[in-house]
């Protein structure tokens, strides 16, 4: 899954979202307290992220919300199961 995130120590800090954040390659203690959600929740495939970055020193991350089900995987399950049931 890519980012839209760069680490570095070189650049100050940007945010430029949703093209591109600019980031510290580590947290601060600032970031338990300083930290907002930028834009919407996304998906990608099965995954729900969002990005989340401290307004004080610029420390961004993308945070997964949720993995949605395999539906898929499920129904297979189910139908092995249902095939004991009988049993």
């Amino acid at each position: 899954m890519p980012t839209i995130v760069e680490y570095t120590e070189t650049v100050p800090p940007q945010n430029l979202f949703p093209n591109r954040i600019i980031s510290p390659t580590r947290s601060g203690p600032c970031c338990f307290t300083n930290t907002e959600a930028l834009g919407t929740p996304q998906a990608d495939g099965r995954w729900i992220y969002q990005y989340k970055r401290c307004c004080r020193c610029g420390f961004a991350v993308r945070v997964i919300l949720k993995v949605l089900p395999d539906e898929e995987a499920i129904n297979t399950l189910r139908t092995t199961l249902e095939g004991f049931s009988g049993r």
